[in-house]
C-alpha cells in the first residue's frame, strides 16, 4: 500500500468513521484494489469508463459511454443476503444513515458519499476473447463504492470509484477471507491520517488515465480535499485505496511480451491473459510518455531569453528520450526578426543553435559545431520534416541514407557518427509556422524510435516551439523596442563650445523597456550650449512617442533662441494642444561660457547637481520647481548661477535615484555624494554614479543622465568688432579677420575666413536697419565666426543661375566651412560658420 494527501478545508460532511480516529497497522494481506473509475458528466451520463468498470460490471466501454450512469451502477441500497458475510448495512461508513449512490447520481449530494451494494451484472464467459462481452448468464457483484462531487469549468459531475468486495476477499484470504476480517467497508479520511502521504498523491493521477493532465490534476485535487478513499476492516483497521492497474514487473511484462509475440509468429490465438498485459503495457507506455511530456514541460521555458531557451529545449530529451539532440532554427529566428510567409524551401538557411549528446567530448564539436548555418536539399528527411511541418522517423539509418546525409557536410564525414542509428526529426512549430526542427538520434543498440516516439517527439516540439516563438517574438519586440529608444536619444558629441559632455540612458526593468526618459544638447548663439533632461510619465511605447515629440519641440524652441523659462512655457502650451495625457517633467539650462553663466528653468524636475571644481564640494541647485509640462496654468522661472571653469552639472532623471520604499531624499544624497567623487575623465565619473545608485535593487524605471563639464572660454580666446552700415566696413571686417588669426597663429586659415566673413558681412550690412553689425571670432575646438544684424527674415540657400546677381554667397559659405547655421535672437538674427583648426 501507498500513502495519500489531503488537506482539511473544514467542508461540512456527515460522520463517518473514515474521517477520524485512529490508523491501525495496515492488514498484511491486503495488496492493491482493482478499481473500476467512472465519470459522470452533467447531464447524467457515462463520460469515462475504465476497463476496471468493464470487468466489474459486464458492460465494454463502448457500450457505457454516453448511457444513463443509473442504468449501469448499483443505485439500489439493497442489504448482501449471503449467509457469509456480517449483516450490516448497505452504507455502512454512516451506520445506515447516508444516502444510497442515487442520491450522488442525481445531483442531491454536494459532499462525498461511499457505501456497499448487490448488483446483477452479466456473468463473462471465460472462453469469450472479451472478458467483458456480455452472456446469457448473470451474477451478482458485491460492490464497494465512492462518489465524489465534481466542481470546475469541466463537463464532470461526479467522480465514482468502484471494487469488488467479494473478489478482494477470495484473492487475498481464500475462501476464509470472512473469519479474518468481519467486514469491509468504504470511507474517507485526511492525509493526517496517513505517514507518507506525498507518495501517494503521486498515484492518483493513475485513477483517470484517459484524461488530459489538467482535467486529472483538477479532479485529484478534488479528491484529496474531499477525502482520500480507504477500506475499513473489522477491528477498526483502516487502509488508504492504492489503484491496481495490474501493470506486472518488469521482467514479468518482458516475458509476457515474448510470449504473445511467439504466439502470434506461431499463428495461434493470443492467450486472454496476454491480450490484458498489451492493454495494460499500453497503458503504461502512454503514461511514462506523459510524465515524461510533463516533466519536460517543466524544464523548458523558464526564461523568455532566446539563447537559454534553446539550451533548455536541448537539455531536456537528453539521455532520456535520445542520445543526441541537435536543435536548427531559421536564421531570422535567431536575430529576433521576422521572416517571410510561406514554407521553407532549398535555399532557406538554418542555423545549428545547440547540440547535446551521451557520446566523448568534443566527438561532434568539429564535425557539426554550433552556429554553422547551412541549407537542406529537397531529398532529405530534414527538408521532409520543414516543409511538411511532420515529424518524420527513420528507424534506422542505412548506409546508403548515411552517405546522402553526409554529402551535405563539405569535407566532413559524418557516416560514423549516425549510421545504424534511429533517427526522428520534429518541426519546431507555432502558429503554423515552422521555426526550426531538432533532430534527434538514438545509438544502435538502444530501442529504435517507434509511433509512440514519434508522437511524444511531435508533442515536445510543438511545446517547444511555443516557448521559443515567445522567446523570439521576446526578442524581436525588445529589437524593436531599443531601436526606437536608440532612434529617439541624441548622439551628442562628447565637445561642445566651452564644455564637454558625458550621457548615460538605462532601459527600465519593466517588460517592454521603453520610457520617455531623454537627454539633450543644442548648439545656440554665442558660443552658448542648451542642456536638457526630461522624463514623460508613464512607460511603454505611447510615453517613447511623447518624449519624441516634446524632444523635437524643445529643439526647435531651442533653435529659437528662448530663454529657458519662455522655452518650458511655450513646451506647456504645446503639451496641452496635444492631449490631456501629455504629462512630462523638463529641466532646461543655457551655458554661456564667455560669461561663465548658467540660465536653469525647472519644470517639475529633480534638482541639478553642481560640482565646483574648487573645493570640490557638491551641491543640489536651489531652484523654483514649477509644474510638470502639461499642467497648465504655472508660471516658470529661471535662475542665474555663476560657475567657473571646472565645475561639473550634473542632471538626471527620477529613475536614477528613486527607489519603491526609500525616500527619494537619500538618492539625491547619494547622487551628490558620487558625483563629488574625482574621476579619471567624464565617462569614469557618469559610471561611479550609475554604481552608486544602481547597486540599490528595486529599480525598474528608466534612467536619463547628463554630466557636463564647464570648462568656459578664456577672455584671449574671443574677438569681437562693431561694424557700421557701410559696404566699406566689409573690407576692414576682411583686414581684422586676418590681423587676429595671424596673432593666434592660425594664419592658414586666412583665406578661406576673409572670404567667408566677406559673405556673412555683406549680407548683413545690406539687410541690417539701423543697428550696427556685430563680428565675433572664437577660437576653441573648432575657429567659430558670428556675424550679427537686426534683420529677422534668415537666409536660405538658393540655386544661382548663370545670369544672377546675388544667391551665390551662402553656396560658397556651405561649400568651405566644416559647419554653419543660422539662429533668431531678441533684436535679428545671427549667422555663424566653423572651420577646422589646422594640425600642430
Amino acid at each position: 500500500m501507498e500513502n495519500g494527501t489531503d488537506r482539511d478545508t473544514g467542508r461540512d460532511t456527515p460522520p463517518s468513521r473514515g474521517a477520524g480516529g485512529g490508523v491501525a497497522a495496515e492488514p498484511a494481506a491486503v495488496g492493491r484494489v482493482p478499481l473500476a473509475v467512472v465519470v459522470v458528466d452533467r447531464g447524467g451520463l457515462v463520460s469515462h469508463w475504465s476497463r476496471g468498470a468493464g470487468r466489474l460490471f459486464g458492460v465494454p466501454k463502448d457500450e457505457a459511454l454516453g448511457c444513463s450512469a443509473v442504468d449501469l451502477l448499483p443505485v439500489s441500497g439493497a442489504l448482501p443476503d449471503d449467509d457469509d458475510v456480517a449483516p450490516y448495512g448497505a452504507f455502512a461508513p454512516y451506520d445506515e444513515l447516508g444516502p444510497d449512490l442515487e442520491s450522488s447520481l442525481d445531483g442531491r449530494l454536494s459532499y462525498p458519499a461511499a457505501g456497499r451494494a448487490r448488483l446483477t451484472v452479466p456473468a463473462p464467459d471465460p472462453t469469450a476473447p472479451d472478458p467483458t462481452a456480455p452472456e446469457q448468464k448473470h451474477a451478482r457483484a458485491d460492490v464497494l463504492w465512492w462518489a465524489y462531487p465534481l466542481v470546475g469549468p469541466g463537463h464532470e459531475r461526479l467522480l465514482v470509484l468502484a471494487a469488488d468486495a467479494g473478489a478482494l476477499r477470495q484473492d487475498e484470504h481464500g475462501d476464509d477471507a470472512d473469519m479474518a476480517f468481519e467486514r469491509i467497508a468504504p470511507g474517507f479520511a485526511l492525509h493526517t491520517d496517513f505517514p507518507g502521504a506525498e507518495q501517494l498523491a503521486r498515484r492518483l493521477p493513475e485513477i483517470l488515465p484517459s484524461m488530459s493532465v489538467d482535467e486529472s490534476a483538477r479532479i485529484v485535487s478534488q479528491v484529496l480535499e474531499l477525502g482520500y478513499p480507504i477500506l475499513e476492516f473489522s477491528q477498526n483497521d483502516r487502509v488508504p485505496v492504492t489503484p491496481d492497474w495490474g501493470v506486472p514487473r518488469r521482467a514479468e511484462r518482458r516475458a509476457r511480451r515474448e510470449l504473445a509475440a511467439r504466439a502470434m509468429a506461431e499463428g495461434q490465438p493470443v492467450p486472454r491473459e496476454l491480450a490484458d498485459e498489451g492493454e495494460d503495457l499500453e497503458y503504461a507506455a502512454v503514461r511514462e510518455h506523459l510524465e515524461f511530456l510533463k516533466e519536460v514541460s517543466g524544464h523548458i521555458g523558464t526564461s523568455l531569453d532566446l539563447s537559454r531557451t534553446i539550451v533548455e529545449v536541448s537539455r531536456a530529451v537528453v539521455p532520456r528520450f535520445t542520445d543526441v539532440a541537435g536543435t536548427y532554427l531559421r536564421e531570422q529566428v535567431v536575430a529576433g526578426e521576422g521572416f517571410p510567409d510561406g514554407v521553407p524551401d532549398t535555399t532557406t538557411m538554418w542555423h545549428r543553435v545547440a547540440l547535446e549528446h551521451t557520446d566523448e567530448p568534443g566527438r561532434w564539436d568539429d564535425v557539426v559545431p554550433v552556429g554553422e548555418a547551412m541549407p537542406f536539399p529537397a531529398h532529405t528527411p530534414f527538408f521532409q520534416c520543414m516543409t511538411s511541418g511532420e515529424p518524420v522517423l527513420v528507424p534506422r539509418i542505412s548506409e546508403e541514407m548515411g552517405h546522402a546525409i553526409a554529402a551535405q557536410f563539405e569535407k566532413r564525414d559524418i557516416r560514423p557518427l549516425i549510421t545504424h542509428r534511429s533517427m526522428l526529426v520534429v518541426p519546431l512549430k507555432a502558429r503554423n509556422v515552422v521555426l526550426g526542427f531538432m533532430i534527434l538520434l538514438r545509438h544502435p543498440e538502444r530501442p529504435v524510435f517507434n509511433d509512440m516516439d514519434r508522437v511524444t517527439g511531435a508533442e515536445l516540439a510543438a511545446r517547444a516551439g511555443l516557448v521559443l516563438d515567445n522567446a523570439r517574438m521576446y526578442t524581436y519586440q525588445e529589437s524593436v523596442a531599443e531601436t526606437l529608444q536608440d532612434s529617439m536619444l541624441p548622439h551628442i558629441p562628447p565637445r561642445m563650445a566651452g564644455c564637454d559632455i558625458a550621457t548615460r540612458y538605462l532601459p527600465g526593468t519593466l517588460l517592454g523597456r521603453v520610457g520617455g526618459d531623454w537627454f539633450d544638447s543644442v548648439k545656440l548663439p554665442g558660443a552658448r550650449t542648451a542642456l536638457v533632461v526630461g522624463d514623460v510619465m508613464g512607460h511603454g511605447l505611447n510615453s517613447a512617442a511623447m518624449m519624441g515629440q516634446l524632444r523635437t519641440a524643445v529643439q526647435t524652441m531651442a533653435a529659437l533662441d528662448l530663454p529657458p523659462a519662455q522655452l518650458l512655457r511655450n513646451l506647456d502650451d504645446l503639451a496641452q494642444r496635444l492631449g490631456d495625457t501629455y504629462l512630462a517633467t523638463c529641466l532646461y539650462a543655457v551655458y554661456d561660457p564667455i560669461a561663465g553663466e548658467l540660465d536653469i528653468a525647472n519644470a517639475g524636475h529633480i534638482p541639478p547637481v553642481l560640482v565646483r571644481a574648487g573645493d570640490g564640494r557638491s551641491d543640489l541647485l536651489d531652484l523654483p520647481t514649477g509644474a510638470p509640462i502639461g499642467v497648465g496654468g504655472v508660471p516658470f522661472e529661471a535662475v542665474r548661477v555663476r560657475v567657473e571653469p571646472g565645475d561639473r552639472l550634473v542632471m538626471c532623471t527620477d529613475g536614477l535615484v528613486e527607489v519603491r520604499g526609500e525616500d527619494i531624499e537619500l538618492g539625491l544624497a547619494t547622487l551628490c555624494e558620487s558625483a563629488a567623487h574625482p574621476a579619471a575623465s567624464m565617462d569614469d565619473a557618469c559610471d561611479m554614479i550609475i554604481r552608486a545608485l544602481n547597486t540599490r535593487g528595486g529599480r525598474k524605471d528608466d534612467v536619463a543622465l547628463l554630466m557636463a563639464r564647464l570648462n568656459g572660454v578664456e577672455p584671449d580666446d574671443v574677438a569681437e568688432w562693431r561694424l557700421a552700415l557701410d559696404p566699406i566696413e566689409v573690407g576692414r571686417a576682411r583686414a581684422v579677420v586676418r590681423e587676429q588669426l595671424h596673432d593666434w597663429g592660425l594664419g592658414k586659415l586666412t583665406h578661406p575666413a576673409e572670404l567667408l566673413v566677406s559673405e556673412l558681412v555683406t549680407n548683413a550690412v545690406r539687410h541690417s536697419h539701423s543697428r550696427p553689425v556685430e563680428l565675433r571670432l572664437i577660437r576653441g575646438d573648432t575657429l567659430l565666426c558670428e556675424v550679427d544684424d537686426d534683420d529677422h527674415d534668415l537666409p536660405t540657400l538658393r540655386s544661382a543661375g548663370p545670369s544672377d546677381e546675388f544667391g551665390r554667397g551662402l553656396r560658397v559659405v556651405s561649400t568651405l566651412a566644416r559647419e554653419w547655421g543660422t539662429s533668431r535672437t531678441k533684436t535679428g538674427k545671427t549667422v555663424w560658420f566653423e572651420l577646422t583648426l589646422p594640425r600642430r
